[in-house]
């Protein structure tokens, strides 16, 4: 795989080999061109196939706002193949969220039905799983209190819903810091007022069985410098990142 891409364009390969690779996504860059890109022209997919010198094939989709593990294939039997495995939920998939607020529970669930974004607005179910995994209370005010308290979030999807996530914790009030459609504005204000300017979701994990070889592959993707001065605010955290 001869790459042709311009190293400072290189998105960080986790894993690669003849059939399919995962690369760390960096928040901000959209992943293909659709409707939502009003005018861009910098996609993943077009990186990808210039860095592996080869056609790639997208297995599923991050917001342009969320970084982390994107699976893809080189061959269409193999994107068929990873896509049936996905539709069988047998692709383990873990995200960590920053939300605002301290959840009740260490451990929830939020099933609440979805509509597929925009001009799909049928309502499908949708599922997530949360695990809190760390809580801090920042020194900043917010909504009359004199601290902020905030909570760190491994989130595992269920279903594939436009932003699921993301209005799954509005659902909640649980709120995304960094999200611009769904969150916030106070407290993603604050995040901003300390250096952190993006959304603080991240597909941390993927976990799948090779379709090819039966191996089983697991790769976690380390958060960007912003992300890890977020998780410094949770002590004790920032180390695991």
């Amino acid at each position: 795989m001869g790459s042709m891409i311009d190293p400072a364009l290189a998105l960080d390969v986790l894993y690669a080999d003849d059939h399919l690779a995962v690369v760390n996504k960096p928040a901000g860059l959209m992943v293909h061109d659709s409707a939502l890109a009003r005018g861009e022209s910098d996609f993943a997919a077009d990186r990808l196939r210039q860095q592996f010198g080869r056609p790639i094939f997208l297995v599923h989709r991050l917001d342009r706002a969320t970084s982390g593990c994107l699976l893809l294939a080189f061959d269409r039997d193999t994107v068929s193949a990873l896509g049936k495995v996905l539709m069988s939920r047998e692709v383990e998939k873990d995200y960590w969220a920053i939300c605002r607020g301290w959840p009740e529970a260490d451990a929830f669930t939020i099933e609440h039905d979805l509509d597929g974004g925009p001009g799909k607005p049928i309502k499908k179910p949708a599922t997530t799983h949360f695990q809190v995994l760390a809580r801090t209370e920042c020194g900043w005010s917010s909504a009359g209190f004199e601290t902020s308290r905030y909570a760190l979030l491994n989130a595992q999807p269920q279903t594939g819903r436009f932003r699921q996530i993301r209005r799954h914790l509005k659902h909640v009030f649980h709120h995304l810091i960094g999200d611009t459609s769904h969150g916030d504005g106070r407290h993603n204000r604050s995040f901003r007022m300390i250096g952190v300017h993006r959304m603080l979701l991240h597909a941390r994990r993927l976990a799948f069985v090779h379709p090819h070889t039966s191996a089983r592959i697991e790769l976690t993707a380390p958060v960007d410098a912003q992300f890890g001065k977020a998780l410094g605010l949770f002590e004790g955290f920032a180390n695991n990142a």
